[in-house]
C-alpha cells in the first residue's frame, strides 16, 4: 500500500486532500502540529470507513518537532510515496511594503518557506526508497511575480510583504529541488488550490475544499510520464492550468 504524509491536514484543504488519498488506496499519515485536533481528524475519516490513517504529530516551524515526527515515521513505515507540504500560515492582513514588520515576514517564511524545506530535507530518505516518490507543494497563485506585475490580473491588487513573498520563495525552491531530482524518478511540483472558502482566509474565497484539494490531490497521483517542477493553477491559467511564475 502507498503511503503519503500531509502536514497541516487536520483541517481544510489538507484534511479533504488526505479524504480524497484514502479513498485513493493510500495510508495517510495525517500531519499536524496540534496532537488533540490532528486526533479528532483521524477519528473523523475512521468514522467514514477510511481506516487506514493515522496521525503523525508535526510542527514544521520547529525544528525538534520535525525530527521527531521523522522518528515516529521510521518506526512505522520503511518508504513514504507521496509529501504533501500543504501546512502555511498567512501572517494576517494588511502586509504593507513599508510598514509591516521584519519579525512578521520571518514568522510567514518559517513555515511557508524554511518549514518546507526542512521538511523536505529530514523526510528525503523515506521518499527515496519510494518507486515513484511525489513531493507537492501547496502555494498560492499570489505567488506569480509574473503576474504580480501585470495590471490587467485579476488579482493584481492584491499585495503583501509577507504571505505573497514567502510563496514566491517556495515556488523558486520547488524549480531548485525538482532541478535537482530530474534524473530520478521523483515528481515536484507547485500547486495552486486556488481561492478557496476556508478558515484560512475567513471563509471569503469562492471556491470548495473538495475542488481545491483534488487539485492537489492530481499532483501526488501524477504517474511516470507527468510532469514535473510546473506550477500548477487552474486559476491563474484556466486554459493549460500552469500558470506563468
Amino acid at each position: 500500500m502507498k503511503t503519503a504524509l500531509i502536514t497541516g491536514a487536520n483541517k481544510s484543504i489538507g484534511f479533504e486532500a488526505a479524504r480524497q488519498l484514502l479513498q485513493q488506496g493510500y495510508h495517510v499519515y495525517l500531519g499536524s502540529r496540534d496532537a488533540q485536533r490532528g486526533q479528532q481528524a483521524v477519528d473523523q475519516l475512521r468514522a467514514e470507513g477510511l481506516s487506514e490513517v493515522e496521525l503523525l504529530v508535526i510542527d514544521v516551524a520547529d525544528s525538534a518537532s520535525i525530527a521527531a515526527a521523522r522518528e515516529a515515521l521510521g518506526q512505522k513505515t520503511e518508504a513514504l510515496d507521496v509529501l504533501i507540504n500543504n501546512a502555511g500560515i498567512l501572517g494576517g492582513m494588511a502586509q504593507p511594503a513599508l510598514t509591516t514588520s521584519v519579525g512578521l515576514i520571518k514568522e510567514v517564511f518559517d513555515t511557508n518557506v524554511f518549514g518546507v524545506i526542512e521538511v523536505t530535507q529530514v523526510f528525503i530518505d523515506l521518499l527515496r526508497r519510494s518507486a515513484a516518490p511525489r513531493i507537492v507543494n501547496v502555494t498560492s497563485g499570489l505567488g506569480s511575480l509574473t503576474l504580480h506585475t501585470d495590471p490587467s490580473w485579476k488579482y493584481y491588487a492584491v499585495k503583501g510583504a509577507a504571505y505573497q513573498p514567502s510563496k514566491a520563495a517556495l515556488n523558486a525552491y520547488t524549480i531548485m529541488l525538482a532541478y535537482e531530482l530530474r534524473d530520478t524518478p521523483f515528481k515536484v511540483n507547485a500547486v495552486d488550490p486556488g481561492y478557496t472558502a476556508t478558515d484560512f482566509n475567513h471563509h471569503s474565497g469562492p471556491g470548495t475544499v473538495h475542488d481545491a484539494a483534488a487539485r492537489v490531490v492530481r499532483a501526488a497521483l501524477l504517474g511516470p510520464d507527468g510532469p514535473t517542477s510546473q506550477f500548477f493553477s487552474d486559476d491563474n491559467a484556466p486554459e493549460t492550468g500552469i500558470s506563468p511564475w
